[in-house]
């Protein structure tokens, strides 16, 4: 449970599931603004003395990060020194795990409320990246699940010091229905939010979604992807310099198969649909082999 594919299988099985029982499923994509560069650094190490950690690490963590002070360099121009009372670097090694550490009580308080509150919603959570899941037998119902779920993420995240970056904010529901489909735009405004339109497809982790899971645009667009990285690998050789064959197949199955297979294992399982997947693959290998 610690890579996208993880969550992006999740999040299909839950769908999957409530359509068995007739259910279709609206979603709420939310991001955290500059979240490792927010990160109170108080709050942070009084979290990690309520987890349980010896104190001496504590101690270490708090030499760590409170009272740190940076500068600027611009060519030969410098800054002076200033102080950095927020905030961990991100892409240091301790990031990640600080960050997670962080959030931990902030997803289990928000868990509590909407148990509370008795606000039937799933929360999906990767880094800075948080999703609501709502499944009712109506769109307008999960709509108002979604706006009070996210009035409650928005008020507990200020509490946190952190900040839900509303302009990328976005809503998108699934539905195996045949008839028309024109659920009622989300209106996000009174809480700084602005009103979200249905789309046909949704970006998440790296995944294209459409509403019925069909996962043709995903597909289609890693398949294609993996196609142009295969007509820049003419640079590379010839049948008389260059790369010989056995190097560009090592290529291949190293570095441009692992492209057109992203996220397979949301769309490839037992009884799946694969005519379509298995065309845009072979016709992707058939201009790896030419």
């Amino acid at each position: 449970m610690k890579s996208t594919s993880d969550i992006g299988m999740v999040l299909t099985h839950f769908i999957c599931m409530e359509w068995v029982r007739n259910l279709p499923t609206s979603t709420l994509a939310f991001d955290i603004l500059q979240f490792f560069t927010f990160l109170n650094h108080q709050l942070l190490t009084l979290i990690l003395g309520k987890v349980g950690l010896d104190p001496r690490v504590v101690k270490f963590f708090l030499n760590y990060l409170v009272g740190g002070r940076t500068q600027y360099f611009w060519n030969n121009l410098s800054s002076s020194f200033f102080n950095v009372d927020v905030g961990v670097g991100q892409g240091l090694a301790l990031s990640p795990i600080l960050s997670a550490i962080y959030l931990a009580p902030f997803l289990h308080i928000l868990e509590n409320h909407l148990k509370i509150l008795k606000i039937p919603v799933s929360i999906l959570s990767f880094v800075d990246n948080g999703l609501l899941v709502a499944q009712s037998k109506s769109f307008s119902t999960s709509n108002f699940i979604l706006f009070c779920s996210y009035n409650i993420v928005s008020s507990l995240l200020l509490r946190f010091g952190l900040i839900v970056e509303h302009s990328k904010t976005e809503v998108f529901y699934f539905t195996r229905s045949h008839g028309s489909f024109n659920p009622s735009p989300l209106d996000l405004s009174s809480i700084g939010s602005p009103t979200l339109y249905p789309k046909d497809t949704w970006k998440y982790l790296g995944f294209i979604f459409d509403r019925k899971l069909s996962f043709h645009q995903h597909i289609d667009y890693y398949s294609n992807k993996a196609i142009s990285t295969v007509k820049c690998m003419k640079i590379l050789g010839n049948s008389v310099r260059g790369l010989i064959p056995y190097q560009k197949r090592l290529l291949y199955k190293s570095y441009i198969l692992p492209i057109t297979l992203s996220g397979f294992q949301l769309w490839f399982y037992n009884k799946a649909l694969l005519s379509y997947p298995l065309k845009m693959l072979g016709k992707m290998q058939r201009r790896v082999a030419i």
